[in-house]
Parts: structure tokens; sequence; C-alpha cells
């Protein structure tokens, strides 16, 4: 394949964090990172993350590849993901650095996007894994997500036609996929689930990490202010905890 002298005499750690793809850091220049999923399955990343690079947002994209899996090579964001311990161990700061970067994001120009409409996907997903009887609160913030399956879905149905198309999004905004140098943001990553869609998706998942990966709820509100409350309608917010329960 083309990537084998890419990888020959040179250092590979495997950086995965998910069953569903392999990821793969080559020591080598500036650094490289190699993802394997299955096939098919990382072309939208693929497309998002040029469209990301392009506007000066993320990685750039070296290659992709499909044969019997999907392949995407890009180069590595400087920085490192703001799960690192400096952040972490300032979690104010990191709450107000994640609403303000946020913002910034929202606030891109996104004519051209590759995913124009987010929502098509998002709500499809929902539907078809609450047909299949998934239903999963588990690591979800208990303020932003309903008790039980139907319940959920009835918010679905009654309120999906509030979404709307106004932002850029990430689509999966969490701390491991905001890079950031020296505390200023240096790019994103794993954009597979971005698009034009709903700017509380990516709010939602935003309170969501800090509540994950700080152990504590009680940096919501910092991340919320700092992205700007005027933009914030609480029941779009509950829209999207009920669609994010069926995965």
């Amino acid at each position: 394949m083309a990537l084998h002298p890419l990888l020959r005499g040179c250092t590979v750690y495997d950086s995965s964090c998910s069953l569903a793809a392999r990821v793969l850091f080559i020591e080598k220049d500036g650094g490289y990172y190699l993802k394997s999923a299955e096939k098919g399955s990382l072309a939208r990343e693929a497309a998002m993350a040029r469209y990301f690079h392009d506007k000066g947002l993320g990685a750039e994209v070296l290659g992709y590849y499909t044969d019997t899996r999907d392949w995407l090579l890009t180069a590595r964001v400087p920085g490192e993901d703001a799960t690192h311990a400096t952040y972490l161990a300032a979690p104010r700061r990191l709450a107000v650095l994640l609403g303000e970067t946020l913002r910034a994001l929202h606030e891109t120009d996104a004519a051209g996007c590759p995913v124009p409409d987010h929502r098509v996907c998002y709500l499809a997903t929902a539907e078809r894994n609450y047909r299949a009887g998934q239903f999963d609160t588990s690591g979800l913030p208990p303020a932003l997500t309903p008790a039980t399956a139907e319940g959920a879905w009835r918010t679905v149905c009654g309120g999906k036609h509030l979404l709307q198309q106004e932002v850029l999004l990430h689509g999966d905004y969490c701390l491991p996929n905001v890079m950031l140098d020296n505390w200023k943001s240096s790019g994103f990553i794993d954009l597979g689930n971005g698009g034009v869609g709903d700017r509380h998706v990516d709010l939602y998942w935003g309170a969501w990490t800090l509540c994950f990966n700080l152990k504590t709820d009680r940096y919501r509100d910092l991340f919320f202010d700092a992205y700007g409350r005027d933009l914030i309608d609480p029941e779009r917010l509950r829209i999207v905890g009920a669609i994010e329960t069926f995965g």
C-alpha cells in the first residue's frame, strides 16, 4: 500500500481510544496520525478534515485511501489535546477557554461545508437506534438527559423541528478533540460528526466533556457563560440531550 514507505524505519505508537477505529501515531518529521476503520466509514471525516484545514482549524490531510478498510493519514496538530495534565489542573481557566474556543468556531463562515445539513444523519441515527432498542444514559449529564427511552423519544419527536442549520459544528466537541498549544487553540481533530447544524450539539458535548473529564458538573455554567448565554436555548439543549441517549 502507498503508506508503507512512510512507516518504514520509524517508531509507531498505538493511540487508539475507540473499538471502532485504530489510530497509530507515527514518530517521524513533525509526526503523523494514521487512522484505520471499516470501509467507507472515514469518507466524511476526511472531507471535514480537509475543510477545517483549509480554514486553518485542523490537521493537514495527507491521504485518504480505501481498500478492504479505510485509511486516513493526517499531520500532527501542534500542542497537546485539552486532557493534558497542564489544562486539567486549571479547570476554571479550561472551562472558559473551551467556551470561547467554541464560540469562535461557531462564528466561522460555513460556506462550502461538505456536510451542509448535519441534522439528516443525526436524526436518522437516533431513530434507527431507538427502533433497535438502544438507549443509554451512562456518562451523560443527568441535568441534560431524559430518564427513559420513551420520554426521550417523545422529546425528540416533539422538538426536532426546532433544530437549526446555523453554525459550523465540530460534532464531537470533547476535550480530547480540542488541541491547545500553551493555552491557545491550535486546531481540532476527529471531525467525522461535523457539518452545518445546531450549535447546541457542540454545547451539549462541551458540557459533557467537562463533567466527564473533571469528574464534576460544577464548571458547566462557566463554559456556558464564556460561550454566551444569549445564544443558548435551554429547550434545544434538552432536545439534543434526548437525541444523544440514542447514540
